[in-house]
C-alpha cells in the first residue's frame, strides 16, 4: 500500500510540473528568431490581437484610440527591439464582445490571418457570462490554434472602476484565476495586468490608467504592454 502511495504522489507531483506556463524565454523562441531575420530572409510577422473593446481601443464616449492601444503600443516598442521585422498588427477584438461569441468566429475571423502569435483577451466582458461556458469557449480557441501549432498568449483582465479589483470576491476575480488555470493546462503564454493593476489600485492611484469606467488610458495599455514584451525578450 506505501508503494502504491508513493506511485500515486510521484504521478501527481509530473502531472503538476508539467501542467505550468511556457517558459517565457522559450515559447516563442521561433518567432523572435523570425523577428531578428533580414532581407532577403525575413518574412511578414502576423500578431493577431482577439478579445473586446480594450484591444480594440475604445476609451472614453466611445472614441477609438488606435494607436493608443496595446496592440499598437506593443508594435512600435517591438519595432525598437527588431527594428528589421515586418510586423503586422491585426486586430479582430470587437466592443462589447465575450468569449463565447469570439469562439463563434475564430475560424473566419482570425485563424484566416494565419497568426504567429494569437492573444486573447476577454475576461472583462466574460464576467457578465456562465464560467463554465466561458472555459469551454477559452478552450476551444486555445485547441484551435495549437492544433495549428500556433503560439497563445493569454491575457487577464484590465480593471473596471466600479469593482473592487482588492476584494478577491469580485467578479472579475474568478475569471482572472481561470485564464491562469487555462494557461498552466495547456501550457500557453500568460500575460497578466489584472495582477500589475493591483498593486496601482493599493497605492490608490488606478484613476491615473483609465480613460473611462472599464477602458484604460494610455498609460493603463503600457501596463498591458509591460506584460506583453515579457514574451519577446531577446
Amino acid at each position: 500500500m506505501k508503494t502504491l502511495l508513493l506511485i500515486v504522489s510521484l504521478l501527481n507531483l509530473s502531472i503538476i510540473s508539467l501542467a505550468q506556463q511556457a517558459d517565457s524565454t522559450q515559447y516563442l523562441a521561433t518567432v523572435k528568431n523570425e523577428l531578428n531575420a533580414v532581407w532577403p530572409k525575413n518574412r511578414t510577422i502576423n500578431l493577431v490581437f482577439h478579445g473586446h473593446s480594450v484591444p480594440a481601443g475604445y476609451w472614453h464616449d466611445h472614441e477609438v484610440h488606435t494607436l493608443e492601444s496595446y496592440p499598437n503600443l506593443l508594435l512600435a516598442k517591438l519595432k525598437a527591439q527588431y527594428p528589421y521585422a515586418v510586423i503586422n498588427v491585426i486586430v479582430t477584438a470587437i466592443g462589447g464582445e465575450n468569449s463565447i461569441k469570439g469562439q463563434s468566429r475564430l475560424d473566419s475571423d482570425v485563424l484566416v490571418h494565419k497568426p504567429d502569435v494569437l492573444f486573447i483577451d476577454y475576461a472583462l466582458n466574460d464576467r457578465f457570462s456562465n464560467i463554465g461556458k466561458v472555459r469551454e469557449a477559452w478552450e476551444k480557441m486555445i485547441q484551435s490554434a495549437q492544433a495549428q501549432k500556433i503560439p497563445v498568449i493569454l491575457l487577464t483582465p484590465s480593471p473596471d472602476q466600479r469593482l473592487n479589483i482588492l476584494d478577491d470576491n469580485n467578479p472579475l476575480e474568478p475569471f482572472a484565476q481561470l485564464i491562469k488555470q487555462l494557461a498552466d493546462q495547456y501550457h500557453t503564454g500568460l500575460a497578466d495586468p489584472y495582477s500589475v493593476f493591483k498593486q496601482i489600485a493599493k497605492r490608490g492611484e488606478l484613476t491615473n490608467y483609465m480613460s473611462h469606467v472599464n477602458h484604460p488610458n494610455k498609460a493603463g495599455h503600457e501596463v498591458i504592454v509591460g506584460e506583453l514584451l515579457k514574451w519577446f525578450r531577446k
